[in-house]
């Protein structure tokens, strides 16, 4: 190799992986610009950590990405690796068998981003081919490893990462998503296995898969992102870097024990969070946003928490311990809102908040279009529409029918990069009405008038605020309310009454405003069973 064929990929006009197309939903590359913020953390973190040392100077700090794509993450190191060992192997070539033999390694999620991420880190699909910049393997996928793997079935699931036997058992010539860093229980005899020798890795960074390709949609697919993190942080590294989406500090499906380990974990040390949709990644769409952590097996302690908006900082990280509350609250501006409301221990809408289904009734079942010919008709709220149905078809909670109820939809939320409203427009529904899986019951009353006031509750800046800390995707499930106090409705609270009961400043107010979008007044529906109007 010659000064000429330096590692400089970067100088290169255009750079391939700033043009790459995501291949599915699993599979999001990682822009070169993104992976270089998460490597100049490390990079921070490492200096700290040893009297200023540059962790590209050290010959013996051995990475590991265990679900390597485009190898960007690899290839970004490998560069910065090159110019940092300049000294210590001033032969060029030399430098570059040391780095991609002894310090860098990967493990491919398919075969195809497996001969990718070769092309990346060794100029070539061959770690030992021709065109490589390698000149020390003797197989052609140097330390870029993959092999098929299996799924382990079980009651039609896998036992590792639970997916589904009827999509993904397909046989040999279809991808089957089985990945091999989370299909073992020993990770480390299973590295051992992939590259020949027992691993110890002072540094795992990645971008996992973030769901399973088995048949589920956007929020509703199975997240398999967790995995790989708890994978990587067993194998017990010096430190573990991973950009994840963020939906796991509020919410996502089976991602609560996940959750609760990961805000309980002091070594968690910062957490750099971009909560607008597009700007982490810009063109791919990850509702609630993505965000990237650094994990450092020696601290014990709080987590700096810093938040990105439109390209800079919302203010300075600021160090919390991440299980203060039972979700990661993700502004740092409204931590001490939230500690305000809290100290009143009052009891929390939650409990008054219905489950799914508040009458047993799916979103796609539809009524009659008119009550005519039916002995005990009630109206029904369905999906974008109104019907009539038996009283006898309400088998769920049938006791609600008869009271005054305030309806609010299950799903709110837009296709914006940015929420401002968290919460539709409740709907005062009288007695003789019901719904179905579209509406949650937000809560039932003995009277029009405390329905009106807890409707106009709702509707508060201040509420839909508490909401939107919970509020991860555009599911307003029951825990959403968990925040937001259950106050008496005997009278209409407005967010100036509000603002002053729990002391907030004019600092908390305006951050407050800044957030949620006002609300035209009464913005809430109140229907009549009597009534033919159409909603």
């Amino acid at each position: 190799m010659t000064s000429q064929a330096s590692f400089a990929l970067r100088g290169r006009n255009p750079d391939v992986l700033t043009c790459i197309a995501n291949l599915s939903n699993d599979e999001v590359f990682t822009p070169p610009e993104f992976a270089n913020r998460m490597l100049d953390t490390l990079a921070e973190a490492w200096a700290a950590d040893h009297d200023g040392a540059d962790i590209w100077a050290d010959k013996t700090v051995r990475f590991l990405d265990p679900c390597t794509k485009s190898g960007v993450f690899l290839r970004e190191i490998t560069s910065r690796l090159t110019h940092g060992l300049a000294e210590e192997f001033p032969n060029l070539q030399r430098r570059v068998d040391h780095i991609l033999t002894r310090q860098v390694f990967g493990i491919g999620i398919t075969n195809l981003t497996s001969l990718l991420a070769r092309r990346s880190v060794y100029c070539s699909k061959h770690a030992n081919g021709q065109h490589s910049i390698a000149r020390g393997f003797n197989h052609e996928a140097g330390n870029v490893w993959f092999e098929s793997a299996k799924h382990t079935w079980v009651k039609g699931r896998c036992e590792y990462c639970r997916a589904s036997q009827k999509i993904l058992d397909r046989g040999d010539g279809l991808e089957t998503h089985a990945y091999a860093f989370i299909h073992t229980r020993d990770s480390k005899s299973r590295l051992a296995e992939m590259f020949g020798d027992e691993m110890q890795f002072d540094v795992v960074i990645g971008n996992p898969p973030y769901q399973l390709d088995d048949g589920g949609y956007g929020t509703s697919a199975a997240p398999i992102y967790h995995l790989f993190v708890e994978k990587a942080l067993d194998l017990d590294p010096r430190y573990a870097v991973f950009v994840t989406p963020s939906r796991w500090m509020a919410g996502g499906k089976g991602l609560d024990k996940y959750r609760e380990r990961i805000l309980s974990d002091k070594r968690m040390r910062n957490i750099v969070d971009y909560p607008k949709l597009y700007e982490g990644f810009p063109g791919v769409k990850i509702r609630g946003g993505i965000s990237y952590f650094l994990w450092d097996r020696d601290h014990n302690g709080p987590c700096e928490v810093q938040t990105i908006w439109d390209g800079q900082p919302t203010g300075p990280a600021v160090a919390r311990h991440l299980d203060e509350f039972d979700v990661l609250v993700r502004r740092n501006e409204a931590v001490p809102i939230l500690e305000k409301v809290k100290a009143k221990n009052e009891p929390t809408l939650d409990a008054r908040v219905s489950s799914r289904k508040p009458f047993g009734l799916a979103t796609n079942f539809r009524g009659k279009p008119s009550a005519d010919r039916l002995k005990e008709p009630i109206m029904l709220f369905e999906n974008q529409r109104k019907g009539w149905i038996q009283r006898q078809d309400v088998k769920v909670n049938p006791e609600w029918i008869d009271q005054w109820k305030v309806l609010m939809t299950a799903v709110q939320g837009t296709s914006a990069a940015v929420e401002t409203k968290f919460l539709s427009k409740p709907i005062v529904a009288e007695p003789g009405t019901a719904c179905t899986e579209t509406y949650l019951v937000a809560g039932c009353f003995d009277n029009g008038a405390a329905a009106s006031n807890y409707a106009n509750y709702l509707r508060t800046r201040f509420v839909r605020f508490l909401v939107s800390l919970r509020k991860a995707t555009q599911h307003a499930t029951k825990d959403v309310y968990s925040f937001v106090p259950d106050l008496p409705c005997d009278q209409v609270w407005t967010d100036a009454k509000l603002y002053n009961r729990y002391g907030l400043s004019e600092q908390d107010i305006a951050f407050i405003e800044s957030q949620v979008a006002e609300h035209e007044p009464e913005l809430f529906e109140r229907v009549d069973p009597g009534s033919s109007e159409d909603g």
